[in-house]
Order: structure tokens, then sequence, then C-alpha cells
């Protein structure tokens, strides 16, 4: 639902700048942005965005987020999670998309199975978090029938298999690089080569020419 290019068309109704500090747990209407520090869960409605200099040390409940800071906590984004380059998550990540940039550091586990409730089910309306998502794991396969761990596993196989893709792509283009590059310095060498023997044979035949006028 939202990416980079979109994060930039949101309008926040709500604000924490630079060298701010907030001891407390914060809740905000509508979408959010984070430039300071929040000691404390955080909630949003809305999109969460953490700057390269926000830091959170608690729970995140948003819709989506970009965290480009530090979080001390779990995460849950029904829509979308994204890491970028700062980010540094020591959490959980519970969310349906979820996009990890290069330099980006993760350390905890991704989940992709929200709860039932997120998926139309009328039973057990409110926000799960901890022990209530891993119950909500158990109604998604029970009740929607959700393929659970196999749906993850198949994930992450699939994903490691683009990452493999693209790191043999990368490779066979640097080869086919080096290989160009070389091709370009012996075709110079060559070059260099015919202009000196050229040179040479020109004095060679001067020299000659002056002798025999001599």
């Amino acid at each position: 639902m939202f990416g980079k290019n979109e994060s930039t068309n949101v309008k926040f109704t709500t604000m924490l700048g630079p060298g701010s500090d907030l001891q407390g747990d914060f809740y905000a209407e509508g979408s959010a942005r984070v430039d300071g520090n929040v000691n404390g869960n955080v909630k949003v409605t809305g999109m969460l965005i953490l700057g390269p200099d926000g830091r959170i040390s608690g729970n995140i409940e948003a819709e989506a987020v970009i965290l480009g800071g530090e979080v001390l906590g779990n995460v849950l984004a029904p829509e979308r999670a994204e890491l970028t380059a700062t980010a540094r998550v020591s959490g959980d990540v519970t969310t349906r998309i979820i996009v990890i940039d290069e330099h980006a550091v993760f350390q905890g586990r991704c989940s992709m199975n929200l709860p039932a409730s997120d998926e139309g089910d009328s039973t057990d309306r409110q926000p799960a978090s901890g022990q209530q998502v891993a119950s909500g794991k158990q109604d998604a396969v029970g009740k929607q029938g959700v393929p659970g761990k196999q749906s993850v596993a198949h994930s992450q196989a699939s994903s490691r298999r683009e990452i493999k893709q693209k790191m043999m792509e990368v490779l066979r283009k640097d080869a086919e690089d080096r290989h160009s590059e070389e091709r370009r310095q012996e075709g110079l060498q060559e070059d260099l080569q015919e202009d000196l023997q050229e040179d040479l044979q020109e004095v060679f035949l001067e020299q000659t020419k002056e002798d025999t006028e001599g």
C-alpha cells in the first residue's frame, strides 16, 4: 500500500522533531513522523515514519511503517514494513509485506501470518501483539486455511532464490566488464606497439638516408 515514492505524499498529523524526548506511550490519529526519542509504546492509526535519528524503545503498532532509526521492541504493521539502510531494529516484525534495504540491521523474527481479525474474521477484533499474535496465527490456520509455517518457509525459499539469482547476475556482469576492460587494454597495447614500430622504422629510414647522402 505504501512505498518510498508514496511516503513523500503522506500528510502527517503528528511530528516529533529532532531532539524531542517523550517518556511514556505515544498515540496518534492518522500518520506520524518521529525524529526524536520515545521511551514507550507507539500506536499510530496510519503510517509511521521513523527518521534516521529517531529512536523508539517500545512496541510499535501502525498500518504501515518506514523505519530509518533505532527500534527496541516488536513491530506490528499489517500493510507494510520497510527498513531503510539506516534502520536498526531489535525485535519481531509482523506484517504482510516487508522490505529490508542493504545495510539495514534487523535482529529478530519476521511473521507474515497476521491474526484472523485482519483477514475479515468477526471475532477477536482487538489489535494483537506478543502472545496474541501467536494465537492469531493458529486462528488463521484453523479458520481461514492459511498454510502457516509452510507458507512462510516457501516465501523465505523464494526470497533466497531471488537473492541468489541477483547475485549471479551481478557476478556475471562484473566478469563481462572485466573481460571487456582486458580486451580494451590489449587493444591499446597493440596500438602502442604498432605506433612504436612505425616510429622506429621512420627513424631508421631517415638515418639510412643521411648516411647515404653523407
